[in-house]
């Protein structure tokens, strides 16, 4: 899992490229998530993440969950066709709001 992050004066958006898998999980979770919570808006920018296993699909979840109760508004972009379906069938775009996948 690689990650870049484009920041603006109070926005940042995180482009993830690979599998958010357990490795990947890891590496937002050490990484990432102490780099981004200093923003007040949040985009996750998943156009180079092919596969999502059980624990990425986790994290998501917790993450969303986190950002939301410090009032740090995320959303979720860029989802490929495939990891959508998946996201669908365990209704996540339901539990998260419409208005996190754009």
């Amino acid at each position: 899992m690689r990650f870049l992050l484009i920041k603006e004066e109070e926005t940042v958006e995180v482009k993830l490229e690979g599998d958010l898998d357990i490795d990947g999980t890891e590496v937002v979770e050490e990484e990432i998530l102490p780099a981004i919570e200093k923003y007040s808006s949040v985009t996750l920018n998943l156009r180079d993440v092919p596969f999502v296993d059980s624990s990425g699909i986790g994290l998501l979840l917790n993450l969303v969950k986190t950002m939301e109760e410090n009032g740090i508004t995320i959303v979720i972009s860029n989802v490929r066709e495939e990891v959508m379906e998946v996201f669908n069938l365990l209704q996540i775009p339901d539990i998260l709001g419409e208005g996190v996948f754009v």
